[in-house]
């Protein structure tokens, strides 16, 4: 419980925590009363300050423009002075011509003196909007903080209901911790028992197989962990396992045999699983005791020769080792995915691999279909290297089929342009035959016979 120590006497008491809520409440309230009035106090000042600097500005101006309208009337009066002086000296027309001046000047000053008496008036008409702004401006300023004192009472109802109920909050999170609490010491003892059961049962399955052992020969001590084990998934092939493959490998072609292959395909045909398993077995009183790793090797050989993904030695040989008696032994780091269980893991193995696989047959399956495209993209590639040679061929043989033509055309036409100049040799010839037969007269042919000549002329 809080505790409160009093300022006076120095005594310390404890309250609830409904009571120390009170008392911070009111405190707060207190505190908060006084700063809500420090403020209105402050910014009422500052308004003050703000209406004082303003009025006395505009005091200023107005005394400045009084300031400057006398300086300026005092000069006009100047000028005045002046001009009656010289006007004093001056002729009688000329003061004629000053009294005009100065009524007009009289009149000019009288107008300055009624805008300067408009000016005044409206600078007063100013002062007093700004007196009333101000007044609208301090009854804004009482409503603000009647808001103010409004909605700080409403944070603090808002406040005071948030922390009713976190206070409920807490209480139900303390009641839910106390469930979780008993929930978990429940668990606790329901998986110690549950751990307890378990050792006991493998406990009582080592001392099943140690005891089936000593009653068994050499020869049926390896038939029966075999017999064991397919006995095993048989019991529960159609239920857990329905198309899988699990038969034992009888194919010694290649000198040496595991003892049981599983395999397993997706609807599409992808196998997604394949499994090497070799049994053994021995009896404690057997003179000449194996190791596991004596096997490793050849069944190394025979998961690649089957070609087998994974390969699992299922043995009770060295029943007294802790390292082969704690669970699944991973030796990938002799051989590749290649593992030691004790039989109680075999059904186990197979399922925690199958789901592996499982998971994964969906990549093995794109990268099937990749492998697909990439044979079609091969085989697209053959049938268009076949298609480019023969076009190719094709295009070839075209081409000088195009090129014997166009020899022929070329020879043709060398040939037509002989006869085309033959005749236009012709033409030229008939054309200067023509010419001097139009050239012929009787006088040409008589040029040289002049009997000819006298019977033509005897003619005429």
């Amino acid at each position: 419980m809080p505790e409160i120590r009093c300022p006076k006497c120095g005594e310390v008491f404890q309250v609830d925590e409904t009571g120390y809520a009170k008392i911070t409440q009111q405190v707060r309230d207190k505190e908060f009363e006084k700063e809500l009035e420090r403020c209105k106090k402050e910014l009422a000042a500052r308004q003050e300050q703000e209406l004082e600097v303003l009025r006395l500005q505009t005091e200023k101006k107005h005394a400045e423009s009084i300031t400057q309208k006398d300086a300026e009337i005092s000069a006009r009066d100047k000028r005045i002075s002046e001009l009656q002086s010289k006007l004093d000296v001056s002729e009688k027309d000329k003061k004629l011509a000053v009294a005009e001046a100065i009524v007009k000047k009289d009149a000019e000053l009288a107008k300055e003196r009624k805008e300067y008496s408009e000016n005044l008036a409206q600078k007063n008409s100013e002062i007093s909007d700004l007196g009333q702004e101000l007044t609208k401006l301090q009854t804004q300023l009482d409503g603000s903080a009647t808001e103010m004192k409004l909605a700080v009472k409403e944070a603090v109802e808002k406040k005071n209901e948030e922390l009713s109920q976190k206070a409920t909050e807490i209480v139900e999170l303390e009641g839910m911790l106390k469930n979780q609490e008993t929930e978990s010491r429940l668990n606790e003892k329901a998986l110690k028992e549950q751990f307890e059961r378990e050792i006991k049962r493998m406990t009582e399955q080592l001392e099943y197989y140690r005891d089936f052992k000593a009653r068994q020969s050499t020869k049926m001590i390896g038939e029966s962990l075999e017999q064991h084990c397919l006995t095993q998934f048989n019991s529960i092939r159609m239920t857990a396992f329905p198309n899988a493959y699990f038969e034992k490998d009888n194919d010694a072609r290649t000198g040496s045999k595991g003892d049981f292959i599983y395999r397993e395909y997706g609807e599409d045909g992808t196998e997604y699983i394949s499994i090497m398993f070799e049994m053994k077995n021995e009896a404690d009183e057997t003179s000449t005791k194996h190791k596991n790793e004596d096997f490793l090797k050849e069944l190394d050989k025979d998961r690649n020769e089957k070609n087998c993904e994974y390969a699992i030695l299922v043995s009770l040989l060295e029943i007294d080792n802790e390292l082969y008696n704690n669970g699944i032994v991973d030796v990938s780091y002799k051989y590749p995915k290649m593992y030691v269980i004790r039989p109680q893991f075999f059904i186990p193995m197979i399922t925690l691999l199958r789901n592996a696989a499982l998971n994964a047959l969906h990549y093995k399956q794109e990268l099937q279909v990749v492998r697909n495209q990439q044979i079609d993209i091969s085989r697209f590639e053959e049938n268009m290297e076949t298609f480019k040679q023969g076009f190719a061929r094709n295009f070839r043989l075209a081409s000088e089929k195009f090129k014997n033509a166009i020899d022929e055309i070329d020879k043709t036409i060398e040939h037509l342009q002989k006869v085309k100049n033959n005749l236009i040799s012709s033409e030229n010839n008939l054309r200067l035959a023509n010419e001097k037969a139009e050239d012929l007269t009787i006088k040409k042919l008589t040029k040289n016979a002049p009997a000819v000549k006298a019977m033509f002329d005897e003619l005429k």
